[in-house]
């Protein structure tokens, strides 16, 4: 099955084309309750999975932050493959007719589409973001002209620079890392690419598994009510900050998943959930009144730097 939708019919209602997993509708081997235990059991699972080498193995706590995300990349690692083992068991796959990776939307036929279409329409939400950032840039311009500084080839030259550094200082960050890799890939992966088809297959229409399966997606972010209210010492704070993200969990999750839906491609939720971890929350409002200041939140490359002004993200 190719989780392509017929582009002529509605989005929301149109049968996936194939017949190697079928659509709610008729001819479902699966029951909604075995789907959401299944969608459950694989949320509480990947949560689960993170605290297992001190908890349950009780392995000697890490020496250093790396060491820590590095055991915790090699668990949602884990999580994943065998989720996806897992529903390959349970998803009543014509094993004859398709094969397993279109399933789970691992393609690569149409490629450039899965990447560009959905980037484009993720942008507009960032649209303030991006025309602030833009502001910032020519205002920074702005400031040289009147303090008798040019454009020239150097200052071309200083902007490449400090977006390589720029880059190579990311390539070097761990957290860079679990935040553009291994948490994006491993979370659709899961929360899309398996969770999806069971629901699908659980007799679940397309409407409603676009805004249940969010649902699965945000629970798995409660673990980190414990984690807040230990740093904050605040219960109320934590729940504050807990609740904001799941609301926000549950928006992009719907999102991401009508992506998945409406493409058939893991490639469109997975690069909007990049791009969304680069850009971090949309600037709705500027609290400053002028453009010389930095927007709140976005972090600095240097004092004067042009391209951290325009290039960074929270």
């Amino acid at each position: 099955m190719y989780l392509l939708i017929n582009p002529s019919e509605n989005p929301m209602e149109a049968a996936f084309t194939g017949d190697a997993v079928s659509d709610g509708g008729g001819g479902s081997e699966m029951s909604k309750s075995l789907a959401v235990i299944t969608c459950t059991a694989l949320a509480i699972f990947y949560v689960a999975i993170l605290y297992s080498p001190t908890l349950i193995l009780r392995l000697q706590p890490p020496d250093s932050f790396q060491s820590y995300m590095i055991r915790r990349f090699i668990c949602a690692a884990i999580s994943s493959v065998f989720s996806l083992i897992a529903c390959s068991l349970i998803l009543p796959i014509q094993w004859g007719k398709s094969h397993l990776f279109s399933v789970y939307g691992i393609r690569l036929d149409h490629m450039w589409q899965a990447v560009v279409f959905p980037l484009t329409l993720t942008s507009l939400m960032y649209a303030g973001t991006l025309i602030l950032k833009l502001l910032l840039l020519l205002d920074s311009g702005q400031e040289d002209r009147e303090n008798g500084r040019s454009l020239s080839l150097d200052s071309i030259k200083n902007v490449v620079y400090e977006f390589i550094e720029s880059t190579f200082s990311l390539a070097s960050d761990i957290s860079a890392w679990r935040n553009y890799l291994v948490a994006p890939l491993t979370e659709e992966l899961v929360f899309r690419a398996c969770m999806i088809p069971l629901l699908l297959c659980g007799g679940f229409s397309t409407y409603t598994v676009v805004f249940l399966c969010p649902i699965f997606f945000s629970l798995a972010h409660l673990n980190h009510l414990l984690e807040y209210a230990q740093r904050s010492g605040s219960w109320p704070k934590a729940f504050a900050v807990v609740g904001f993200q799941l609301g926000y969990t549950v928006i992009f999750g719907s999102y991401a998943s009508f992506l998945f839906v409406r493409t058939g491609h893991l490639t469109a939720p997975l690069v909007a959930h990049i791009f969304c971890n680069y850009m971090g929350i949309p600037i709705i409002i500027s609290r400053r009144t002028g453009t010389r200041r930095n927007c709140q939140g976005a972090p600095k490359l240097g004092r004067n730097s042009k391209i951290a002004r325009f290039t960074s993200g929270n």
